[in-house]
């Protein structure tokens, strides 16, 4: 697993490749909490490709409920079907009825999508957006990979999808989710790893820039921020930077494209105050 995950430029630990194997055996969700940007998200999609299998997402949010994440009814087309049938003379009500609420009538949302494709892997995006229902919700069709619906009966997945539910920790999900899934946390990643995963996603950019934008995350997150840069933000300076034509990075070139980096007013004015000078010395600068 953790080979297959390195193929597709995803760096894991032992612990994370080992809880992606269970998942795999186990049928069971792996739940990734932690900081935006580490990582949680780039798992799934990861999975995805390395099990060759397609990525079917369903993105959290305030208010989120059962119609938009599992099914609904394709409404305008059931009242054209009703309309066509009416010119057509047909007086059958049930045999109507039966008609309105067929499956080519229906439409799959990213859990019933998920259910229905043979491999999937379903990623269910910030959790820790939804509410308490919701999560109540998720849980019951987590827990047997199936949904029934009234007009229809009982929908199974024949191979439950791997699935990857991710949180920020902007409140904490309940325990009868988190007990029914194998639980990792991300930390932000160390020098060495963190370069090596710059080295392996971007290797257009010159060594000693990997090495120089990854001391300088690694400095901004010892600050007090906000919100201390992720992996994601690594990437992304670094893209900046390569995009710039630079090979290597200086003080005023670092401060100039903080905002590839740093998302709030009050940490740029805070990591001006860095002395980056003296981190890229550290690195042989």
């Amino acid at each position: 697993m953790r080979a297959r995950l390195e193929e597709t430029g995803y760096l894991v630990d032992d612990g994370l490749a080992i809880a992606c194997f269970l998942a795999l055996r186990l049928h069971r969700p792996v739940f990734c909490e932690g900081d935006a940007g580490v990582g949680k998200t780039a798992l799934a999609a990861a999975l995805a490709e390395a099990l060759d299998a397609p990525l079917i997402r369903l993105q959290c949010h305030e208010g989120i409920d059962a119609s938009q994440a599992l099914y609904d009814w394709d409404f305008p087309r059931q009242l054209l079907h009703l309309r066509a049938a009416e010119a057509a003379g047909v007086k059958d009500a049930d045999r109507l009825e039966r008609e309105l609420y067929d499956r080519r009538f229906l439409v799959a949302r990213p859990l019933l999508r998920a259910l229905q494709t043979q491999p999937s892997v379903l990623l269910v995006d910030e959790i820790d957006r939804a509410d308490d229902e919701f999560e109540a919700f998720l849980l019951e069709v987590l827990s047997e990979f199936q949904v029934t619906i009234p007009e229809l009966g009982t929908l199974r997945a024949e191979v439950p999808p791997v699935v990857v539910l991710t949180s920020n920790r902007t409140r904490e999900v309940h325990d009868a989710l988190k007990r029914r899934c194998l639980y990792h946390w991300f930390d932000h990643p160390g020098f060495g790893r963190e370069l090596a995963i710059v080295r392996r996603r971007l290797p257009e950019v010159s060594a000693r820039l990997a090495e120089q934008v990854t001391a300088l995350v690694q400095a901004l997150r010892a600050e007090d921020l906000l919100k201390p840069p992720g992996v994601a933000e690594t990437l992304d300076w670094a893209r900046a930077l390569d995009a710039l034509g630079a090979t290597e990075v200086d003080a005023e070139l670092a401060v100039a494209t903080l905002g590839s980096v740093l998302k709030y007013r009050e940490d740029t004015d805070r990591a001006r105050g860095l002395d980056f000078a003296a981190v890229l010395g550290r690195r042989g600068a």
